[in-house]
């Protein structure tokens, strides 16, 4: 039988969400903020020669990639910090074979 996730809880689940939200507003300045850096050591290195498909090609990936990596990373911490990975079964845990280090 699965066991229930504490995510099930709506009291949990909003929570939960609600600090995943607030981080992902965060993330979206930090990325704000690289964006800027970027752009601005671009402008300082390459000049005049920085043209406009140059900063939205930037602008995109190191924005899109700094926000990928936050929304992975703050669903990690969602299941971690609400429980979530506590309530799996492991179908491995009798398995002698298996180095549990619990």
């Amino acid at each position: 039988m699965v066991k229930p996730s504490p995510l099930d809880d709506r009291d949990t689940s909003d929570i939960a969400w609600a600090r995943y939200r607030r981080l992902m507003k965060g993330m979206a300045i930090v990325s704000f903020g690289a964006v800027v850096l970027a752009l601005g050591w671009l402008r300082f290195t390459m000049g005049d020669q920085l043209t406009i498909h140059m900063i939205i090609a930037t602008a995109a990936g190191v924005g899109l990639s700094v926000m990928l990596g936050a929304a992975l990373m703050g669903l990690v911490f969602l299941s971690s910090g609400s429980g979530h990975d506590e309530a799996i079964e492991d179908p491995l845990e009798d398995d002698p074979d298996m180095n549990h280090d619990r």
